[in-house]
């Protein structure tokens, strides 16, 4: 659902709006009101999450969130999913993880719902790559393809036994087939 708005709503007006469920996200001067996630779409949320936190986490090589802000040139979008580099965290002086993320994702992945348009998921992907993410998944729950975005390279096709490109600072080997393979329940997550 896209809410037309003032002339002169900012991002930081924005910002200061009480948030809503599902989520809004700030493009282009518009508010655009995210999808309510369905059983497939949450099931592949949380086991994405899961399964890059389980390799990342321990070694604070990165974390994995859902759903999670990220306010950034000039948009507030909010993912199904972020990872960012442990590095590239702001943790707070009691080392926990900070509410606001001000900054791109280092890989966002967006999962289809069956009534949302591509084009605006799409757009986001590319407005994270534009300001500096490694790398984009589209997973499409219904027609099992997952697209990979890397900056700089025309989006690639990914179905069945392909292997899913991976940023280069962790190393995790997954398949499109085992990434829809989540959606059955008691799956392994590696």
């Amino acid at each position: 659902m896209t809410i037309a708005l003032p002339t002169s709503l900012t991002l930081e007006a924005f910002l200061k709006l009480p948030d809503t469920q599902p989520a809004s996200e700030f493009i282009n001067g518009r508010i655009h009101q995210k999808s309510m996630p369905q059983g497939k779409h949450s099931r592949l949320q949380l086991k994405f999450c899961n399964t890059v936190n389980l390799v990342a986490e321990t070694e604070k090589i990165a974390l994995a969130f859902p759903e999670l802000r990220c306010t950034f040139g000039g948009r507030s979008i909010v993912p199904d999913a972020t990872v960012f580099a442990w590095e590239r965290i702001t943790f707070e002086a009691d080392g926990e993880v900070p509410n606001a993320f001000e900054i791109h994702p280092d890989w966002t992945v967006e999962i289809l719902s069956p009534d949302q348009k591509a084009t605006k998921v799409i757009s986001n992907i590319l407005h994270c790559l534009k300001y500096g993410t490694q790398l984009g998944w589209l997973i499409d729950p219904e027609e099992r393809l997952i697209l990979a975005f890397i900056p700089g390279q025309e989006p690639v096709e990914l179905t069945g036994q392909d292997r899913l490109p991976i940023p280069e600072f962790f190393t995790l080997d997954l398949t499109v087939e085992q990434v829809f393979g989540w959606l059955k329940v008691g799956q392994m997550t590696l």
